[in-house]
């Protein structure tokens, strides 16, 4: 879905404004923020519109769409107009179209990476943003990335990356105040927050081009590839649940298709 002002702010705001925002928005906590409305980012947004944009001749063109197993985009909803309720009722539009529903929360997840699209766990965390919101306390998410060898898509990021890990919110705020390095990359830091489950729920990497000291140093679990693969083979496994040798698995081939939530923890968090 279009973003609304966020289009412009960003858009045009530049690199400083995308991680600074994507900075704050971790630090309230995507499973507080993702699919909703009115996130702090949102009134950030929205109050530099009110008293900086109003003078600009702004029309919002904002659509949901989804994607059918044939690859046909289709159009769910089309709003234009400057009033912020255009945004207001798309994100109602969108949460019944582009949010997958569960009534009980996944103990076991495994999420499939394509090797084409994802060489870094900088792309391949999106397995854990598109399912968190689904996963069980104590539950266990299994990323099988046979194309992943690296943290960072570029050189800088996979040094900080490597430096600091993946270690929740408190501790990167920690690290932040305490390293120039981290303040000057708050697009890294906002990274860092998002590929933690702040202790709720266990993450193990079965990456095809790291070895298992890198994964553990950067505060994931690790699973052999060849292991991983053999148990848990995508070709035999189903979108949605499984069962895997006597045990319930919830099975994702491509974490980028889709946004997944434990109805009750969406509508009470």
């Amino acid at each position: 879905m279009a973003n609304f002002n966020k289009n412009i702010l960003v858009g045009c705001g530049g690199s400083s404004m995308i991680n600074s925002s994507h900075y704050i928005g971790a630090l309230y906590g995507m499973e507080r923020m993702m699919g909703r409305d009115l996130s702090p980012v949102h009134k950030i947004f929205d109050y530099a519109e009110q008293n900086f944009l109003m003078h600009v001749p702004l029309m919002y063109v904002l659509t949901v769409t989804t994607t059918t197993p044939e690859d046909v985009v289709e159009v769910r909803s089309l709003g234009i107009g400057r009033d912020r309720e255009v945004f207001r009722r798309s994100i109602e539009v969108s949460q019944k179209h582009n949010l997958e529903f569960l009534d009980e929360p996944i103990r076991k997840a495994v999420v499939y990476l394509r090797p084409d699209e994802f060489r870094t766990t900088w792309l391949g965390n999106k397995a854990i943003y598109r399912t968190r919101m689904a996963m069980a306390d104590d539950g266990e998410l299994i990323i099988i990335g046979p194309g992943v060898r690296g943290f960072g898509e570029d050189e800088g990021n996979d040094v900080l990356i490597a430096k600091y890990g993946y270690v929740g919110y408190k501790r990167v705020g920690e690290l932040v105040a305490a390293n120039q390095d981290l303040r000057d990359a708050l697009g890294v830091a906002a990274h860092l927050i998002h590929g933690s489950s702040e202790g709720r729920f266990r993450i193990t990497y079965a990456p095809g081009g790291l070895t298992r000291e890198q994964v553990e140093s950067v505060n994931f679990g690790y699973m052999p590839y060849e292991e991983a693969i053999a148990l848990y083979d995508p070709v035999k496994l189903k979108d949605g649940f499984n069962i895997v040798n006597g045990e319930e698995v919830f099975y994702v081939s491509n974490p980028a298709l889709g946004l997944w939530a434990e109805r009750h923890r969406f509508y009470n968090t």
